[in-house]
């Protein structure tokens, strides 16, 4: 074989070669049955853990952030934040897999849940289940890095997170149930910094549970002729001709909590400007929720992603810009 006269001789070789390479792989078995395959396999995992609806891990992120802030007095350690961040991810993917395991005999009657994996026949049961365990298992490698106390809340977390899908099929109140298991990263982002769970720990965390209970009840008015039809219950379907009005107070009492939480941490402008944002926000989803609109009613659902910002914000910059004491 005679050997190319010039650089450009070789690469123009190269390149044929390459091709030719190429153009075999692509029949290949592997590559032409098998890795499509398994992309969509991996792409309807990554749908039952609801990655591709991230709200569920801003709403349970953000009050987990305000209190690893204010553990840690505006400066958390590195560490810290990540494996509460990558926590977060993690428990939030495994309660969307047990949860949709829970509800596979509800979720295909419900117009918003029927095209879900698992209730739409692509993915398994057992493979849901597998998939919660697996997720559940990285959360607690993560939680093992931590001291023994948080160690302790983040078992406690895990129970609160397993048990809330079957829970609400017989409580009639399952958004203040999910708003324990929303708010645990609250006293546990405390436990792991502090090595105790002090009373203020505790606020943010009656804070949030209102917050969720109200903001889960406009997520469920979407569902309510769907779930009044098969059975399942919750507080937009308690509270009847009053949801509206019990969420303007759930909210305000959120707002009204949070405000003390400030009043004994000492927070000033910046939190106030964070916490006034928040009602802004409010009263924008009260205005949406008024005609009861299941389209506008996900959209206020969604909006408090925003209200969890900016309260977050305020108590960041709040410990930023703080005037050290003279």
């Amino acid at each position: 074989m005679a050997l190319p006269r010039s650089g450009p001789e070789l690469l123009e070789r190269l390149e044929a070669r390459w091709r030719w390479a190429l153009y075999r792989l692509r029949f290949h078995p592997f590559v032409a049955r098998d890795l499509p395959r398994i992309a969509a396999t991996l792409e309807e995992y990554a749908r039952l853990a609801r990655l591709d609806k991230p709200i569920g891990i801003w709403l349970l992120l953000w009050p987990t952030l305000w209190a690893v802030w204010i553990a840690g007095r505006g400066h958390p350690a590195g560490p810290i934040v990540v494996i509460f961040t990558l926590g977060t991810v993690l428990m939030r993917s495994a309660g969307c897999a047990i949860n949709d395991y829970a509800d596979r005999r509800f979720d295909p009657h419900v117009a918003r849940t029927r095209e879900r994996p698992l209730a739409a026949g692509r993915v398994t049961p057992l493979e849901a289940l597998a998939l919660f365990a697996l997720l559940a298992l990285a959360a607690l490698m993560l939680a093992l890095k931590l001291n023994r106390l948080a160690l302790l809340y983040a078992v406690a977390g895990a129970f609160l997170a397993v048990t809330y899908p079957f829970i609400k099929r017989f409580l009639s109140v399952p958004q203040l149930y999910l708003g324990l298991s929303f708010g645990w990263g609250i006293p546990m982002a405390f436990a792991a910094q502090l090595e105790r769970v002090p009373r203020i720990a505790w606020v943010l965390f009656l804070a949030n549970i209102l917050w969720v209970t109200a903001y889960d009840t406009i997520y469920a008015m979407v569902d309510r002729e769907d779930d009044l039809k098969i059975g399942v219950r919750s507080t937009a379907i308690l509270f009847g001709d009053a949801d509206r009005h019990v969420i303007a107070i759930l909210q305000g009492l959120a707002l009204l909590t949070l405000w003390l939480a400030g009043q004994s941490l000492r927070m000033a402008g910046w939190f106030h400007t964070g916490l006034a944002a928040a009602a802004v926000f409010f009263l924008y989803e009260l205005w949406l929720i008024r005609r009861r609109d299941r389209a506008a009613c996900f959209r206020a659902f969604l909006n408090n992603h925003y209200v969890g910002l900016v309260v977050f914000l305020g108590i960041a910059a709040e410990y930023l810009f703080r005037q050290p004491p003279t």
